[in-house]
């Protein structure tokens, strides 16, 4: 009797275990439509304060998610020698921001871009400066010429023991559930001039790459991931070009990373379909389709996805916002609010064509 009891009350005490994880998980997720704007050009104490006082205006828009683009701009304690600004967001203006944002009903995700966007034009950021071992074609390319931009190896162990640092001061000084890890436009694997990843299939070495920040932010740090999904679209196949989607082999790379991550496809021209979102949902993953400054193009794509909008993995929207360079700007952003009406009036049609038996057919092979 006694040995029987003690089997139930492991057995109870291994179920509630079991609840209280896929609760945890689920209290990552956002059960609304994801209402989401990507904002870059905060990269001081003083930009943050900017954004603080146009957050009311942007809730009133209909935002509820904002993505930070940090990168190098953080007064970060463990590495200082990366940080980029001279009046770097401190760990103060961070907790004021996160405030601002819950005053607001805004989730507000950090973002910093792994893997690829380590230079921008001639300028060279951070880790690959002060880390030259950590480039991915050390030595070659002079002054960034003939590239887009560099790229860390990532299959040096050590970049990650720098970068992860990183990213958990980030998810602290940010109280963040989810992160950004950028992760687009990566053309350097295999390249001819990377010593360690020369010859060897693309396809695996950006799957490693995103396995690599998904052990460390989903199973270590508890955090929802989210990343660009150009390098998973075959443009073999669906030609959207080298840029919106992968012509230098990493495509195969969806079959081999977890499903739970959030993807995001960015496209930014105006085209009847989409087929990147049927086929990611087909897969099995959240999509969070992501537009720029064509209002025509934001139009399409929103009414697009949202023809999906039953299947509970179509998460809503991500408004990108590369060219705004005065954060009061984003109030009056025309792509903004144009897609803002057109997702509130669909979000509001009760008789919408919103049902899966309704929508496109979903692809089976990307």
């Amino acid at each position: 009797m006694n040995k029987n009891k003690s089997i139930f009350l492991l057995c109870l005490v291994f179920i509630l275990i079991q609840c209280r994880w896929i609760s945890k998980l689920g209290d990552n997720q956002q059960e609304e439509s994801w209402h989401a704007v990507h904002i870059l050009r905060v990269y001081s104490a003083a930009d943050v304060d900017n954004l603080i006082d146009v957050m009311p205006q942007l809730a009133d828009i209909g935002l509820n998610t904002i993505i930070l683009e940090l990168d190098f701009n953080f007064k970060y304690e463990s590495h200082p020698e990366l940080i980029l600004q001279k009046d770097p967001i401190t760990r103060e203006k961070a907790a004021l921001l996160v405030k601002t944002c819950r005053n607001n009903g805004i989730r507000l995700i950090p973002m910093f871009q792994c893997l690829g966007h380590q230079s921008w034009a001639e300028e060279t950021y951070p880790l690959l400066i002060q880390y030259p071992e950590f480039d991915l074609t050390p030595g070659a390319y002079p002054n960034n010429e003939n590239i887009y931009c560099r790229e860390w190896d990532p299959l040096n162990p050590k970049v990650y023991e720098i970068v992860f640092d990183l990213l958990d001061e980030l998810i602290d000084a940010f109280e963040a559930d989810a992160f950004h890890v950028g992760m687009d436009e990566v053309f350097l694997l295999g390249d001819e001039k990377s010593p360690a990843t020369r010859g060897m299939d693309p396809a695996k070495l950006y799957a490693k790459a995103v396995n690599d920040l998904y052990n460390h932010l989903v199973k270590k740090r508890g955090v929802e991931m989210i990343m660009w999904a150009d390098r998973f679209i075959d443009n073999n196949q669906y030609e959207f070009g080298e840029w919106e989607s992968s012509a230098n082999g990493t495509a195969p790379a969806i079959d081999f990373i977890p499903k739970d991550i959030i993807l995001s496809p960015w496209h930014y021209t105006d085209r009847e379909s989409y087929p990147s979102i049927p086929v990611f949902l087909a897969k099995g993953f959240r999509v969070l389709p992501a537009s720029f400054n064509d209002t025509s193009a934001v139009n399409s794509l929103i009414k697009y996805s949202y023809d999906f909008k039953e299947n509970r993995n179509m998460l809503g929207h991500l408004f990108t916002t590369w060219t705004v360079h005065a954060i009061d700007s984003l109030i009056m952003y025309s792509a903004i609010r144009t897609g803002m009406e057109t997702i509130m009036r669909l979000e509001n049609t009760t008789d919408s064509q919103s049902s899966l038996d309704s929508s496109p057919p979903i692809q089976e092979k990307l």
